[in-house]
């Protein structure tokens, strides 16, 4: 029952933590534990520092033992939240965190570790936050947030409930880095050597296969880059069902969600007479990816859908009917476009710099095909498990706003978490 819950200040569900002195109390090696050595995908510490007590940074100073959550401080929006696995206990975390040590007479580790993932508490403490530029807030903001904890035995219930789902999580995370190491390899390997198992030659690309040969990319695509200003499209567009739909994408739109390798949607859609969308877009089926500032070295490639407009910082490669989209596509995700850019205050690439680069061409479009579709089944099964992951995060998330608020039971919910161990 939602009544057997106490309210209380989360200070009072704690234990008071030390710091580590470097001065009176020298240390050998020992872990570090920085805001960026923090997930805040999978909410736990995935690379902390191995450093000396005479080389450690001045943040190093909060001891953290077993159990304890930390809790970033710096952009506390961010999520920077953890639980400290045993192997980091006695080590030592950066005073950017606020640890949270439970009162194991009142409180279990876990579930002040999810309760402080819930959307309610991290919206209380945001709210604190001080500072534009470099906004944070201090233990004290965090301490004081008023909570409610159910008797211990249904604290451990949700614990075990949300663990075993995290658990679920990660191991989709693992499946999924996994692939892509595989990926990564394939297309190494496959670019190397090929599909039929011939013997290879050394290029001034080096090593393909004999049969393949090195051309360049003006040999077989055109390039193209933007020739509408954005201010205008709105003046161009005529709305109208019977002219083609086309895409006006910035750089930011690669990062829209479905857009991990072709373009399915923007921000912007307009209509446009298929003639003018001829003229001034790039067709379906052409790579694109930055030519300006920093968004270079992202190395981002995406595949168009759509007639599409680019601004001015995107640039598209669009193969004759002699390269298999999908093949070029995989090529240049083992291409480093910063090899590309000119030097300067501001990074950039243009059609001058793409155009003469050489890459391998198998001697048929039958083994381009092949390549392309060896990766293609990799990158289905990466999708696959991606939605998987993002579905158990929804479920995730769901599942601790509403036990943490009451309005679901442990009892009511069918998991089994017998095997979980706290």
């Amino acid at each position: 029952m939602k009544n057997e819950w106490k309210n209380m200040a989360l200070r009072n569900a704690c234990l008071k933590t030390s710091q580590w002195k470097p001065r009176s109390e020298p240390r050998g090696n020992f872990y570090y534990i920085d805001v960026s050595a923090v997930s805040n995908d999978l909410f736990k510490i995935t690379s902390p520092q191995v450093v000396t007590g005479t080389t450690a940074p001045g943040r190093a100073r909060k001891i953290v033992h077993a159990r304890d959550v930390l809790y970033a401080t710096i952009r506390p929006t961010l999520q920077r939240i953890a639980l400290v696995p045993p192997e980091y206990d006695d080590h030592i975390a950066s005073t950017a965190f606020c640890v949270v040590r439970a009162n194991r007479k009142m409180a279990v580790p876990e579930f002040l570790y999810f309760l402080l993932l819930s959307d309610g508490i991290n919206k209380a403490i945001a709210d604190s936050q001080h500072g534009a530029s470099y906004p944070a807030v201090t233990d004290k903001d965090v301490l004081k947030q008023e909570i409610a904890l159910p008797p211990l035995l249904e604290q451990k219930r949700i614990a075990a409930v949300l663990l075993k789902i995290q658990q679920a999580v990660e191991m989709q995370e693992n499946i999924i880095q996994s692939l892509r190491d595989l990926k990564k390899s394939t297309m190494q390997y496959l670019f190397t050597h090929g599909t039929r198992g011939e013997k290879t030659k050394m290029t001034e690309i080096g090593e393909i296969p004999e049969s393949w040969k090195v051309i360049t990319i003006r040999s077989c695509s055109q390039v193209r880059s933007s020739t509408v200003a954005f201010r205008d499209l709105e003046a161009r567009n005529t709305g109208s069902k019977e002219d083609v739909l086309v895409h006006a994408i910035k750089v930011s739109d690669m990062n829209l969600a479905g857009n991990d390798r072709d373009i399915l949607c923007s921000n912007i859609e307009i209509r446009l007479p298929k003639v003018v969308a001829q003229k001034k877009a790039v067709p379906p089926n052409s790579v694109i990816f930055p030519k300006r500032g920093a968004a270079i070295a992202t190395n981002k490639k995406r595949v168009t859908t759509q007639w599409t407009l680019l601004d001015p910082n995107l640039i598209a490669v669009v193969p004759n009917d002699s390269i298999v989209l999908p093949y070029l596509y995989y090529w240049f995700l083992t291409f480093d476009l910063t090899m590309l850019q000119d030097l300067g205050p501001t990074p950039q690439l243009n059609k001058k710099n793409v155009d003469p680069l050489e890459f391998p061409v198998p001697s048929t479009k039958k083994e381009q095909e092949e390549i392309a579709c060896s990766l293609d089944t990799v990158d289905a099964k990466l999708s696959f498990h991606e939605s998987k992951k993002s579905g158990l995060q929804d479920l995730f998330k769901t599942t601790l706003d509403k036990l943490m608020t009451g309005e679901i039971r442990t009892v009511d919910l069918d998991i089994d978490v017998s095997e979980v161990e706290l």
